[in-house]
């Protein structure tokens, strides 16, 4: 058994500037990084840092930047042999990232958009074998529904990070056992804005009415509020000094779905989930900042 990561592959091209840009304006940056992201591709390589056992379904473009990601993918142990290389672009993403941590993205698809429902049909014999199914939104939509479809047929628990937010099909919630929104996915998937953590517990409680078995939402330095059927519970943030924010909601999901392969509850899964995106935020970049399990296991 194993997790199976499925969702976009990147090359960030990322520059540190002193305040994001408003519109229209030009800054002068300093650093200048290129970096392998992309949210799928980050939360493959932190399940392979935390737990060891991942396969990454993704689809990468036939150009130098695919040749380099895949080349990165196995240098992570990662297991390799379920994506596919369409003549097309590989995804771009280009990252500014302020001095506070904050950061602002904007994506090219390019090859994730092809990611289409017959890709996963074409894996099912490898998705009959896992366990935990982990994916998010920068692929298709109905690529994600299918996915849900083939691991609830498999009694895979599904793991859905709803970034970027987006309108989701009804059918969805239902075969969703785990949802991480934070709060502005939150607010656009329930309407319910979020201003605190009672308003944070009515929106989980509307996913959970929507069919979702397990609500986390995600609150940035105030931690996380995990809802289910038997009530909901505010897990505690980890204290820490963040000099880049990129890749924390992915290291966050990755060790989620890590800590749930091991047989943890949910509430230990989120705790371990907090720590690890807590100390990817202290270091830059959105891959290299992901920890990795003895880090974790040494505090």
């Amino acid at each position: 058994m194993s997790i199976v990561v499925v969702g976009s592959a990147n090359t960030d091209l990322v520059i540190q500037v002193d305040a994001l840009p408003e519109p229209g304006e030009t800054v002068l940056g300093g650093a200048f990084v290129t970096a392998s992201g992309g949210k799928g591709a980050n939360q493959a390589v932190a399940v392979a840092r935390l737990s060891g056992a991942v396969q990454f379904l993704a689809s990468i473009g036939r150009d130098h930047f695919g040749d380099d990601l895949i080349q990165k993918y196995r240098d992570e142990s990662i297991d390799t042999h379920l994506i596919q290389r369409p003549d097309q672009t590989s995804g771009i993403a280009m990252i500014y990232v302020a001095k506070n941590g904050q950061n602002s993205i904007a994506v090219a698809p390019g090859s994730n958009a092809l990611l289409s429902p017959a890709h996963i049909d074409g894996a099912e014999a490898e998705l009959k074998k896992a366990s935990i199914v982990l994916t998010q939104l920068e692929i298709p939509v109905e690529t994600v529904l299918r996915l849900a479809e083939t691991a609830a047929q498999n009694d895979a628990t599904f793991v859905l990070d709803p970034a970027p937010a987006q309108a989701l099909p009804d059918g969805l919630y239902a075969l969703t056992d785990v949802i991480t929104p934070n709060e502005t996915e939150a607010t656009a998937l329930t309407g319910i804005s979020i201003k605190g953590e009672r308003d944070a517990r009515r929106a989980a409680e509307s996913l959970l009415h929507k069919g979702v078995k397990n609500a986390i939402i995600t609150l940035a330095e105030k931690g996380a509020l995990l809802c289910t059927e038997q009530g909901a519970q505010h897990i505690d943030p980890v204290a820490v000094k963040a000099v880049d924010t990129t890749g924390a909601g992915d290291t966050f999901n990755a060790a989620l779905a890590s800590a749930l392969y091991r047989g943890e509850s949910m509430v230990q899964a989120v705790v371990f989930a907090n720590r690890a995106a807590a100390l990817s935020t202290t270091r830059l970049g959105a891959q290299p900042s992901i920890p990795f399990l003895d880090e974790l296991q040494a505090e």
